[in-house]
């Protein structure tokens, strides 16, 4: 972060310890080591009151892991509790040809004598190559509890590609003089050619095992969106517009003969097909398992009784408007078909989800 900005969060850290009269202009008297460890700790803090640490050794914890294969490079990795991609930082520093993750606090008796980076990118010559913010992230690893219960430390698995790119910008510009310098250029190069195509973070949540877990938690977060336990009491929602529709592109008299309150079943397949696979990812085998047949063959009440009035239900209604207007202007079923698997595909059992998290 720039300096402003340390400054103000770390007279604001220093206003909560008791210490707001003149807070700004402490602050200002300290180093911006000191000022990152003060954000820091207070990061540490918020964690802990938010109970995303380990209550009993105050860190996170691993609770996926696997190894990231990239290359003939090989990087332990894990998915902590609060959903955080790591990767082992030692293992980081060997992918790049250095012996170990290095220093990142070192301290003198009771004072802070300044910050070190980690040994693979503590160079000189990289220090401009280094923004405030990744340098920020590079001073404080993340401590977690591994699986098998002792200490670990890692750094964001996004990291990784930004201390490539810190490597390879360097090069371009001539800055690398030796030849152990020119090789840890090579290694970050290969890194991020292993991973160009495909992001970091889908990299480690398939090394892990974490991916089928997130795509779980991914399709709940969906349903509870849309779907209740209790069902509501019924109101008429598809319109009769939508059957006229239907059965005209069928080519079907409407109304079915003989005519009663209740739809033949090859309706609800068609309405199946062009509504609730199009309605969300998992809504329809969710309602089949909310509101399954009876031994008459009916369902006890109708699919979109299940649906939450504040999000579900109106999405069923839009989506359900949209049909209905795309309907008028087709001349068949086929015709209709085609452009509504173009306008809205069904959904399949894969969601799509955004790796750039």
């Amino acid at each position: 972060m720039g300096e402003e900005k340390q400054v103000n969060e770390a007279a604001k850290e220093l206003s909560k310890l008791g210490a707001s009269k003149g807070g700004v202009a402490r602050a200002k008297k300290l180093s911006p080591e000191e000022r990152s460890e003060i954000a820091r700790l207070a990061v540490e803090t918020r964690w802990e009151k938010a109970g995303k640490y380990n209550n009993e050794t105050k860190m996170f914890k691993a609770d996926y892991v696997g190894k990231l294969h990239l290359g003939e490079k090989t990087i332990p990795c894990a998915v902590l509790n609060d959903g955080t991609r790591v990767l082992s930082e030692r293992s980081v520093a060997q992918s790049l040809g250095k012996k170990g993750g290095g220093a990142h606090w070192q301290r003198k008796k009771s004072d802070i004598s300044g910050a070190l980076l980690p040994e693979y990118v503590s160079a000189k010559i990289l220090e401009s190559y280094i923004s405030e913010e990744t340098k920020e992230k590079l001073l404080n690893p993340i401590s977690y509890k591994s699986k098998t219960g002792g200490e670990a430390k890692g750094i964001p698995a996004t990291l990784l590609p930004e201390i490539c790119d810190i490597w390879l910008k360097a090069r371009d510009n001539g800055a690398l003089t030796t030849e152990s310098q020119k090789t840890t250029a090579k290694n970050a190069e290969m890194l991020l050619r292993a991973f160009a195509h495909v992001g970091i973070i889908a990299l480690v949540d398939e090394a892990t095992g974490y991916q089928e877990i997130r795509d779980r938690i991914a399709l709940q977060q969906i349903l509870d969106k849309y779907l209740t336990d209790e069902w509501a009491k019924w109101t008429k929602t598809f319109p009769d517009d939508y059957y006229k529709d239907l059965f005209r592109l069928k080519n079907i008299p409407y109304p079915p003969v003989p005519s009663t309150t209740k739809k033949p079943s090859y309706v609800g397949h068609w309405t199946n097909d062009i509504i609730y696979d199009r309605l969300a990812p998992g809504v329809k085998k969710a309602l089949k398992e909310k509101n399954p047949r009876l031994p008459s063959g009916f369902r006890g009440r109708k699919h979109h009784q299940y649906l939450t009035r504040d999000y579900g239900h109106p999405e069923l209604t839009d989506l359900l408007s949209n049909v209905i207007f795309l309907m008028k202007s087709c001349s068949d079923w086929d015709d209709f078909k085609e452009r509504l698997n173009r306008a809205k595909p069904k959904y399949g059992k894969t969601l799509l989800l955004d790796f750039k998290k």
